[in-house]
């Protein structure tokens, strides 16, 4: 056996006999939410998008991304703002699998393992985390503390079903935070026999009616979609920028699948004319994103974001 692939072996063992300690945040209509609604509460969101099995950083090798990223780098910037901000959500969206040996040995095992070790508290699926199958995704995620958020992909009748959930709400301080997540088009991108009888549901229609029910049925201050998408394109495909146009009630979009660095997140009018931000990481843990909310009362008067170097 080689040293890298010791290493690798060593790594897997020391994220599976690891303590995961995972949390949920509870979805009640509590008296202490009324009176938190009457002070300001900031909340910190923290994400990245395509990490694509890069646990470890680049090689020092001389290329564009020598030495950056890594999941050891990524802990302890995570960990520090943790340390500095009351109330911190921490999401991925999508392509946590492929690009790397970790994947080629383990079919992401140990991507899932240290996202638990990292506290992810939701994620949703890319296109490349069927490239194990589905009965892989079901072996792999039975093992996330955290919930895959995909409110578009209907898997009945597949091993996947009930596996997934369409949204999650978060209570932080009184704030009720929405996150559900959004899958893009699986024909010519994924083998069919890797999703098998999997149905793909459009997702601006999917989108409006889940954000909807979370702004006024489950009565949520702000709403977060995970998104797979893909930032923009130079046709009529969906995209981060369709969604946010054609949308209603949604706040912010956290995207992938284009591999987009965005130095800030951007703003799109939705349909009544309202700002949706949308931002986007880039690839491969090179970058975390952060964006600060501000809430007076329950509503979101300020953001401010931008990417954050992992090296």
């Amino acid at each position: 056996m080689d040293a890298s692939a010791s290493n690798r072996r060593q790594f897997l063992k020391f994220l599976g006999t690891a303590a995961v300690v995972g949390s949920v945040a509870p979805d009640l209509f509590a008296q202490t939410a009324v009176v938190a609604r009457q002070k300001n509460t900031s909340i910190t969101i923290l994400h990245t998008n395509d990490v694509h099995s890069r646990l470890d950083p680049f090689p020092m090798d001389g290329s564009r991304n020598a030495g950056k990223g890594g999941v050891a780098r990524r802990a302890t910037l995570i960990r520090q703002i943790r340390q500095e901000q009351p109330n911190v959500l921490l999401f991925d969206a999508g392509d946590i699998f492929q690009g790397t040996p970790y994947f080629n040995l383990y079919k992401g095992e140990p991507e899932i393992l240290a996202m638990n070790r990292l506290g992810y508290d939701a994620g949703t699926i890319g296109n490349h985390d069927f490239d194990g199958g589905i009965d892989n995704m079901v072996t792999q995620f039975g093992k996330a503390s955290f919930p895959l958020l995909i409110a578009n992909y209907d898997f009945k009748n597949t091993v996947m079903d009930g596996k997934t959930m369409p949204y999650k709400i978060f209570d932080k301080d009184g704030i009720r935070i929405g996150v559900f997540g959004l899958g893009i088009q699986p024909a010519g991108l994924i083998p069919k026999e890797a999703y098998k009888e999997m149905k793909y549901l459009d997702p601006i229609e999917r989108g409006n009616d889940t954000a909807a029910q979370l702004r006024t049925d489950k009565k949520c201050d702000y709403v977060i979609c995970l998104s797979h998408l893909g930032f923009k394109y130079n046709d009529a495909t969906v995209s981060d920028n369709v969604l946010a146009s054609k949308s209603r009630n949604i706040d912010l979009i956290i995207g992938g699948h284009t591999h987009t660095f965005l130095d800030a997140p951007v703003a799109v009018n939705n349909l009544d004319g309202q700002p949706v931000w949308i931002n986007q990481v880039g690839f491969a843990g090179i970058n975390l994103g952060r964006l600060d909310l501000a809430f007076e009362r329950g509503k979101a008067v300020s953001s401010t974001g931008k990417s954050m170097n992992v090296q």
